[in-house]
């Protein structure tokens, strides 16, 4: 008897993630209309580099504030894109704003995804990437006593995961970790994540496809890394700016996360976006200018940069 084979199938997984890494340079536009919400200065193209990992090295956009100011911080960003879409420009905007309005050094992070890596690839490269900027700050021009973490989506499960490795290993201390819509559970079934929407961006398919291709090993799903949700101890953990979004089937991970922290001891500012689906910025204009001002103020806060120095 034929077998009918589904979409979550190894090679058709595979096939799938691959087409999305493929076309998510003219799919994934969204940041187009948040480039004029900017209120700083104009930040030049980013420059490139490449940073050592224990799986090879990884290409970083570095975006540099003007100014004269010695050793300004740095905030380590990871895009998002569901571990399988490789397209740190999708972040571009908020890299130029944070560049902008917080004075602060930003590494946008180009860490490997599925079908090419599986994890723990990823999560170790956006570790090594951020400990290596605190560890040559001097030499890479920022304060390495002041360089946060963060991410949307994916990209706040990994620097989530960041924050955790660095607390395991001692290897740096962050000054904060920003999490903007962060999947923070992926040993949770796909069909018990829920949300009030009728067709959420975020679907059973999608979750479905993260698992079979970058989390493809079932045991390592639940892990404190993979999902650090379910880490056993959360005390001593870096300051958390946590961003859910109301009708996201991510938020309620999110909530608990904020939760658990806060129970643990560690300061966390949890804020909602009110009638807002996945893609938290996208949109109303006004609320996304609303919601950059809560990660800016916050990113600044925790990186020490007073807000009139930039005006």
């Amino acid at each position: 008897m034929l077998r009918r084979r589904t979409p979550g199938m190894p090679l058709i997984a595979d096939a799938q993630a691959w087409m999305l890494q493929r076309s998510a340079r003219w799919t994934v536009r969204y940041g187009d209309a948040l480039q004029q919400l900017n209120r700083g200065p104009t930040i030049a193209d980013p420059d490139r580099v490449r940073v050592p990992t224990r799986h090879g090295r990884v290409r970083c956009d570095v975006y540099r504030p003007p100014g004269n100011e010695a050793a300004p911080p740095v905030y380590v960003h990871l895009h998002g894109g569901a571990f399988v879409m490789r397209h740190p420009r999708m972040d571009d905007f908020f890299a130029r704003i944070v560049a902008a309005e917080c004075g602060a050094v930003v590494v946008n992070v180009d860490y490997d995804v599925a079908p090419g890596a599986r994890f723990p690839v990823a999560h170790h490269q956006a570790h090594d990437v951020a400990a290596w900027v605190a560890h040559h700050g001097i030499g890479f021009g920022v304060d390495a006593g002041r360089v946060a973490v963060g991410g949307f989506s994916a990209g706040g499960n990994l620097a989530a995961a960041v924050a955790l490795q660095a607390r395991d290993s001692g290897s740096f201390r962050p000054a904060c970790q920003l999490l903007g819509v962060p999947s923070l559970d992926i040993a949770e079934e796909p069909a018990d994540k829920s949300s009030p929407l009728a067709r959420p961006l975020v679907t059973p398919a999608m979750m479905a496809l993260v698992r079979a291709t970058y989390f493809r090993d079932a045991a390592a799903r639940g892990s404190a890394y993979a999902s650090p949700l379910r880490a056993g101890d959360l005390s001593g953990l870096a300051p958390a700016l946590v961003v859910t979004a109301e009708y996201d089937v991510l938020r309620r991970e999110g909530a608990r996360y904020a939760t658990r922290l806060e129970e643990a001891g560690v300061p966390v500012t949890h804020h909602v976006v009110r009638h807002a689906d996945h893609y938290f910025l996208d949109g109303d204009l006004t609320r996304a200018r609303a919601t950059l001002d809560v990660l800016t103020s916050g990113l600044r806060a925790h990186l020490g940069v007073e807000p009139w120095t930039l005006r």
